[in-house]
């Protein structure tokens, strides 16, 4: 029985029925339609828009209460659990507004699924590869801006009614997050949607192979003209097409020797400023200081970073900037971690303080995570403004 209300797609692989079932992520009727779909239809799979993680997260919602900060920070996790909780912050603010749960028509999917005791298949890429793809497809010039718009889709206030929740069947909720860039940056668009179309008709492909007959696949309305065109088409060697796509493609030499080649520059330029004149080197390593400490610390006063851990990025700042492999924030994040430890609470609340943009304030762990990002954009920016000053000066 088909729900008219979703957008549908029925196909035919090998012998196989498969119903690709759209649906919109915060939406109370996509999941109301996805329990009659199982409860009512003759399946022996129900195969869902999920990856491990984001099922756990559904499945065990007290799962980010066992996180280890401090390994998080020393692994250099940080950026992805910082953006993985952004991610879902968006998608639990608009939920909120219409009295729902995030991933609910997911969460009818697992449910359905197992009440009627089908085989419930994750079909989607890792988020965390997806994120690390997108980051790889961005030039480095162009990440700040990235970043700074999946926080601004967070902590900038927004309502978004009922009729405005159906239309985000038509978009994808990650797409939906990066909607300002996606739509102009093929770079982003390619890996946030069109390899996630690639990875879940790959999949389908495998569960077909493996002898499933009768498939419902509930997927974002976002996917469905996509994977519909794709799964027509057929992958013969989707096990290949899955290994590639799961890869993450390390970086470019040149991005890579890149923070050297400047860390070089600074230090050259600040040579060749004392060899001018040591007044001159002087002020180019007062400024150099000024600027990257004091942006650095600015960052982390704006997270609410303890007073010992703005003492820390002034001091630290200035010298990590020039050893791209220690970045401030890995410092800053760790000193505010060890002052104001974590609380079996702020982990247990973590998910749910993060929808709102004054929990990332209030909750010790968010609050790290803040002024891990921060402390280093601050001194990112600090030691750009002082490579083009040292430019500057060079030439003069």
């Amino acid at each position: 029985m088909s729900d008219t209300s979703q957008p549908v797609r029925d196909l035919c692989l090998d012998g196989a029925a498969l119903r690709l079932f759209g649906t919109a992520h915060v939406s109370k009727a996509s999941a109301d339609a996805v329990a009659r779909e199982i409860a009512e239809g003759d399946y022996d799979c129900v195969a869902v828009e999920l990856c491990g993680g984001r099922h756990r997260a559904l499945a065990d919602p007290s799962a980010l209460a066992k996180l280890d900060l401090f390994q998080v920070i020393r692994e250099g996790q940080a950026p992805m659990i910082t953006a993985t909780l952004a991610l879902g912050a968006f998608q639990a603010r608009i939920a909120e507004q219409l009295g729902t749960e995030p991933g609910a028509e997911m969460r009818a999917a697992i449910d359905g699924a197992a009440a009627r005791g089908i085989e419930l298949a994750l079909i989607d890429r890792d988020v965390g590869v997806t994120l690390k793809r997108i980051y790889r497809n961005v030039p480095w010039w162009k990440r700040a801006y990235l970043f700074s718009g999946l926080l601004a889709s967070v902590l900038v206030p927004g309502e978004l009614d009922a009729d405005g929740v159906e239309r985000l069947k038509q978009d994808d909720l990650l797409e939906a997050t990066f909607a300002q860039f996606a739509t102009r940056a093929p770079a982003i668009y390619e890996p946030l949607v069109a390899e996630r179309d690639r990875y879940m008709a790959a999949r389908i492909e495998q569960l077909v192979a493996a002898g499933r007959r009768r498939i419902l696949v509930v997927i974002g309305a976002a996917h469905l003209l996509g994977m519909t065109a794709l799964l027509q088409a057929r992958d013969r060697t989707p096990a290949r097409t899955l290994e590639a796509l799961s890869a993450v493609p390390p970086p470019s030499r040149w991005t890579k020797a890149l923070p050297w080649l400047f860390a070089l520059f600074v230090v050259a330029g600040i040579g060749i400023g004392f060899a001018r004149s040591p007044a001159i080197g002087w002020e180019l390593v007062r400024d150099w200081i000024v600027y990257t400490g004091g942006l650095a610390a600015l960052g982390t006063a704006i997270a609410a970073g303890h007073p010992l851990t703005i003492a820390s990025a002034i001091g630290g700042a200035p010298l990590t900037t020039l050893h791209p492999a220690i970045g401030i924030g890995f410092v800053t994040a760790l000193v505010e971690a060890w002052i104001r430890r974590p609380t079996v609470g702020d982990f247990t609340r973590l998910r749910a303080d993060t929808a709102h943009w004054r929990g990332w304030w209030r909750n010790r762990v968010a609050r790290t995570l803040l002024v891990f990002m921060l402390s280093s954009i601050g001194a990112a920016a600090g030691a750009y403004t002082m490579g083009f000053r040292i430019g500057h000066q060079l030439l003069q």
